[in-house]
């Protein structure tokens, strides 16, 4: 299969399956030509525009919330994501006492002054806690001892110690103030997220006109039980101002939920991996910060040891999310890739919007699909290859991300 000569790469269209040829220069798409008919080639890899995940807490044995953080984490996470196709993210760190926010958030922007891949890749920090709700269910595994309502000293603090790369911030509106919060942050251009919460239609409808844009993993980190309606889940549904983002491993939300969460949101559905450090990693019994004993089945379900019906967090890749969308029925090929690519690139006013463009950055993946699985050959960022022939280091160790049981 060759689908590379020199700066021009030549694969089938991802949304459209026609051949063509992707030219490229300076780090940038330079063109994009549909190839005749008759030139086709058997067997030629797929081309896509790489992957953006908003939410990603880990990834093969690395750990953002594994305190304390070293920036070499940061790095190795990177390059592991580019193998995954994955060539924008935001690294996520999860509530914890002040301290340990501050330090981890340290720890990424020093990675990302100090590595030109981790610059390149790392769109902004997602804060996802400490302003979330105390109760069960809705908390999920967040601590509840560092559980609290919005504090904007707090956030300024640590989006200090980020040195401004807090991008998105995931808040419960049902505390006071909530809202005069989520104004401050839209205002001084941090997206504020909904997620976590037991918040009251009207606190939502509330956060909504106070600034928030998004859904964090929507229809997951709820109760159990709801009422049939109003609740907080139909809010965020009905809501066109908010993107939906959705975890879609076959684990976290039923496909008759993804399909609603799809046709409601349109283009701001958006496919998020929530991985933590067991994704990608041996199937297995393992031991975790967080989560304690956990178990990690073949099929990608990472769940208590001694309860296989809760989940302890994403364990699935973003590509292989992407399949399952596809394989499911749910959307096509090329819409299923949009949701984690041109979707969330959308959301952060990113160049890769339009996906493959002349003008967007050339960050680019070649895979193989077989309409039942998909198989990452090749990713590029902003023009150059990244190694998919040898594992990384973060394939080959468990740093700080969980030893097996």
């Amino acid at each position: 299969m060759n689908a590379q000569s020199g700066n021009v790469l030549r694969g089938r269209h991802y949304r459209t399956g026609g051949l063509v040829e992707v030219e490229m220069e300076g780090g940038v798409i330079r063109s994009v030509r549909v190839v005749p008919a008759g030139l086709c080639e058997e067997n030629q890899p797929w081309i896509a525009p790489g992957l953006v995940d908003l939410q990603v807490n880990g990834c093969y044995g690395l750990d953002m919330n594994a305190l304390p953080l070293r920036p070499g984490t940061v790095s190795e996470m990177t390059r592991a994501l580019l193998q995954d196709g994955v060539t924008t993210y935001c690294p996520t760190i999860i509530t914890n006492s002040s301290e340990g926010i501050e330090q981890a958030a340290r720890a990424i922007a020093e990675a990302v002054r100090g590595d030109s891949a981790a610059e390149a890749s790392i769109a902004g920090i997602h804060l996802e806690g400490p302003f979330l709700s105390p109760e069960d269910g809705p908390r999920g595994a967040h601590p509840l001892k560092h559980i609290g309502p919005p504090d904007w000293d707090a956030f300024r603090r640590w989006q200090e110690a980020a040195e401004g790369l807090i991008r998105i911030v995931t808040v419960s509106p049902e505390w006071p103030g909530s809202a005069d919060f989520i104004a401050r942050c839209a205002e001084s251009g941090v997206l504020v997220s909904i997620g976590h919460t037991s918040a009251s239609p009207e606190q939502i409808r509330e956060a909504v006109a106070a600034g928030a844009v998004m859904s964090t993993h929507l229809g997951n980190g709820a109760h159990l039980t709801l009422p049939r309606h109003p609740n907080y889940i139909w809010e965020q549904l009905a809501a066109d101002e908010l993107y939906g983002c959705m975890i879609a491993d076959g684990f976290h939300l039923p496909p008759a939920v993804l399909k609603v969460i799809l046709r409601m949101k349109g283009k701001k559905a958006i496919l998020v991996s929530d991985a933590v450090s067991f994704c990608g990693m041996p199937a297995g019994a393992y031991r975790h910060h967080i989560g304690g004993d956990v178990v990690l089945t073949p099929e990608g379900k990472l769940h208590l040891a001694d309860n296989s019906r809760l989940l302890a967090g994403s364990a699935m890749p973003l590509p292989k999310q992407v399949a399952y969308l596809a394989n499911q029925g749910l959307a096509d090929l090329g819409g299923a890739w949009d949701c984690a690519s041109a979707h969330p690139a959308g959301l952060l006013g990113l160049p890769q919007t339009g996906g493959l463009t002349a003008g967007a950055p050339a960050d680019l993946v070649l895979f193989a699909w077989s309409y039942d699985s998909l198989t990452l050959l090749q990713t590029y960022k902003a023009g150059v290859p990244a190694d998919l022939g040898d594992q990384p280091p973060a394939r080959l160790r468990r740093p700080n991300g969980g030893e097996p049981a």
